[in-house]
């Protein structure tokens, strides 16, 4: 047999073929009847007034606490419920809540006794976090969790709270004087400050203004500068590059006549050692032949003396004849003068001419000291 229950309940089968019980929560599950039995127990949110009465706090003065706490059997957690069902099965939602109230209460009181009342005034807050966290550490051991706690009232029955709160009232009201004599304070000084603010942001716009003013012509002036610069700049390299250029083709001009030069000089180093060349082929060399017959004929002139200078003079007088009759021969016309004696004619002239030639010897001699005729008479002499 099947059975069924809501997402606020939870089913637990125990008996034949179920150890250990099977629980199921919000869901169903099948039961056989008379071997098996089902429990229920309820996984409601349950809300609980936590009420402390007379508790004497650390600084011994009684007080009473009220706190709400919502709680509930975790049942997706399958630990928890197992714990729950362990605790609770059985007994009804007014005998769990019943349990949970006196943990929770005890708990409460325990932290109370632990901070003051002005702690616990103060600052609610942490004394609900202590509560909630000390008290679910105990419950989770059962199985409930705590879902929320809140402190709900503080009172007591010595008027000592009410003291607390007419201090607190007072200090209140102080405050609230001190804040309203402060706050119009704080407005006359705002007040005051928002003129100056305004006077000093209209200062310091007028300010900004001389101050762009200024930034503007210096700028400007720092540009024109560098304009300025860099034209003249550009003046300067472009004459620069000019006269680089002008001496880079004078350089250039220079070398060309560098090697004009080079090629004259070589040139001329060619012409001088041809002319030196044809020198020595027209000059030096027949000189030196002609020196050295020189010095053949002064060697025979030394060896043979007179033989020798009468051998020259024997070489020379056909030239000698030659150049005497030389005249003779180139003549055109000859007048002839006759006195009236002697041959007339071609043979005067022929007779002229050797005379001339039968003189030649007898003037050797004079000019020489050597005589033709007698030369071979004498013996020759060797050096």
């Amino acid at each position: 047999m099947f059975f069924t229950c809501g997402p606020n309940e939870a089913m637990v089968v125990s008996g034949f073929c179920r150890s250990p019980p099977v629980m199921v929560a919000g869901g169903r599950v099948f039961v056989l009847p008379c071997i098996q039995q089902i429990q229920r127990i309820s996984l409601n949110t349950l809300t609980l007034n936590v009420k402390s009465e007379k508790v004497y706090t650390r600084h011994g003065v009684p007080i009473s606490v009220t706190g709400i706490a919502q709680v509930k059997i975790q049942g997706q957690n399958k630990e928890m419920l197992a714990a729950a069902c362990q605790m609770f099965l059985g007994k009804t939602e007014a005998e769990i809540a019943h349990i949970a109230l006196e943990t929770l209460e005890g708990h409460q009181r325990a932290i109370m006794a632990h901070m003051t009342v002005e702690e616990i005034y103060k600052d609610r807050q942490k004394f609900s976090e202590q509560v909630f966290k000390v008290a679910s550490s105990d419950l989770v051991n059962m199985g409930i969790s705590v879902v929320s706690y809140t402190l709900k009232d503080i009172h007591d029955d010595q008027d000592y709270l009410h003291s607390l709160g007419k201090a607190r009232t007072a200090q209140v009201q102080k405050d609230a004087r001190i804040g309203e004599a402060e706050a119009k304070r704080d407005a006359g000084i705002r007040e005051a400050k928002a003129k100056q603010e305004k006077v000093s942001a209209q200062y310091l716009s007028e300010i900004e203004m001389a101050k762009a003013q200024r930034d503007y012509e210096l700028k400007k002036a720092a540009y024109d500068i560098e304009v300025n610069t860099r034209r003249a700049q550009a003046d300067l390299a472009y004459q620069l590059q000019v006269a680089k250029t002008k001496q880079q083709i004078e350089e250039q001009r220079v070398q060309v006549q560098v090697v004009e030069r080079a090629q004259q000089v070589a040139v001329q180093e060619q012409e001088i050692a041809r002319r030196e060349k044809e020198l020595e082929a027209r000059v030096r060399k027949p000189a030196e032949a002609e020196a050295e017959q020189m010095a053949k004929k002064a060697e025979a002139f030394q060896l043979y003396q007179e033989a020798a200078q009468l051998d020259m003079l024997l070489e020379k007088l056909p030239q000698v004849a030659e150049e005497i009759s030389g005249p003779l021969t180139s003549a055109n016309k000859i007048t002839m003068v006759s006195s009236g004696s002697g041959a007339v004619g071609a043979a005067k002239v022929t007779g002229e001419v050797l005379d001339i030639l039968s003189r030649l010897p007898e003037s050797v001699e004079r000019l020489t000291g050597i005589s033709i005729s007698q030369v071979n008479h004498k013996p020759l002499r060797t050096a």
